[in-house]
């Protein structure tokens, strides 16, 4: 029983390192937004690839607002005024190109401006290069998300 069950564990555990290689590999998965500027969590962002093959991030958990952990985009226009952002979609069309994804947009909730979008990983998948800008790469700035392990 023993020797019939070791080759089923091996091939388990190779598929299990698969599995967390490619999720290194790209931004899909759960992050926790870390302020740029303070260097304190905001919030949870929740990243997936669509049909289309682009990525999408929506707001899990706000942790930390100004208006407290259940914050409404006041400064947003369109559909999204007024809206919880929790539940909100802030990050869409995101598309891979190398080794960063672009050519998305990313909405930031508290001045309720969109930007275009560059995703980079780094450390070995376990962090995401967030910049936000305005025309070029050069001209914005970037947050750096923290993977969640499940």
């Amino acid at each position: 029983m023993r020797r019939a069950l070791l080759p089923f564990l091996l091939a388990f555990g190779l598929l299990m390192t698969a599995q967390a290689l490619a999720a290194a590999d790209t931004p899909v998965g759960t992050w926790t937004q870390v302020d740029d500027k303070t260097g304190k969590p905001k919030s949870i962002i929740e990243i997936t690839e669509q049909p289309d093959g682009t990525l999408q991030g929506v707001v899990k958990q706000v942790l930390f607002s100004d208006q407290g952990t259940h914050p409404i985009c006041d400064k947003c226009t369109g559909e999204r005024h007024n809206q919880p952002v929790v539940g909100m979609t802030i990050l869409w069309g995101v598309k891979k190109d190398g080794d960063v994804w672009d050519g998305g947009q990313v909405l930031d909730p508290a001045n309720g401006k969109i930007y275009k979008v560059r995703l980079q990983l780094t450390d070995n998948g376990e962090k995401l290069d967030v910049r936000g800008y305005i025309g070029v790469p050069m001209l914005g700035r970037t947050q750096t998300w923290i993977r969640k392990s499940d």
